[in-house]
């Protein structure tokens, strides 16, 4: 009796497990479809340093401080992008040829190439709202950007020709972000 008893528990058991996977593999039930050629190429948003893959448009100095005040910027990073309780977008007041690394954590100063800053404010901005800037207001508040960190003039117009051109001062300097690990701080120091 004990030895049928432990068999049935055994088939039990198979059973079960064999049922497991089979029911991982059930239909979809027509939820979701894969994405197509064209979708995926929408997604893929990354913009290299070369900048081939920068959208069409263009911005100023200009337009780029009104793109600033009228899309929220000042309102994380302060009305000069010096205060407020989002990171510094200036940089502080130093001697020339001073180590970039010493200016401070200021993405337009410790981003290799210029692509890196149009890139990140295209991607990541404005905080919860990500991704709803237009080509041209990411070039103008990167043009803004740029100006108030002493990169380009004021009357420098932004566009997928003349960004990858801007010499960066931090471009054979940069370094590697840390590995991560959890439990951990994002950053070193970085109160959010």
């Amino acid at each position: 009796m004990r030895l049928r008893s432990a068999r049935g528990l055994a088939l039990l058991a198979v059973t079960m497990l064999l049922g497991g996977t089979a029911l991982a593999q059930s239909p979809t039930y027509g939820v979701g479809r894969t994405p197509t050629e064209e979708e995926i190429r929408a997604w893929d948003i990354s913009i290299s340093p070369t900048g081939e893959e920068l959208p069409p448009g263009s911005g100023t100095v200009e337009e780029g401080a009104l793109a600033y005040r009228r899309t929220g910027c000042a309102g994380c990073h302060g009305a000069t992008g010096t205060e407020g309780r989002a990171p510094r977008l200036v940089k502080r007041e130093a001697e020339p040829n001073t180590d970039p690394w010493n200016l401070g954590r200021i993405l337009p100063i410790r981003a290799p190439y210029a692509t890196v800053v149009w890139d990140y404010i295209n991607r990541g901005m404005p905080l919860n709202r990500e991704g709803t800037l237009t080509a041209d207001e990411v070039y103008a508040i990167t043009a803004y950007l740029l100006y108030l960190n002493e990169l380009i003039p004021e009357d420098a117009v932004l566009d997928a020709e003349s960004l990858p051109k801007i010499q960066m001062p931090n471009r054979d300097a940069w370094a590697q972000v840390p590995d991560w690990q959890p439990g951990q701080p994002r950053l070193p120091g970085y109160p959010y």
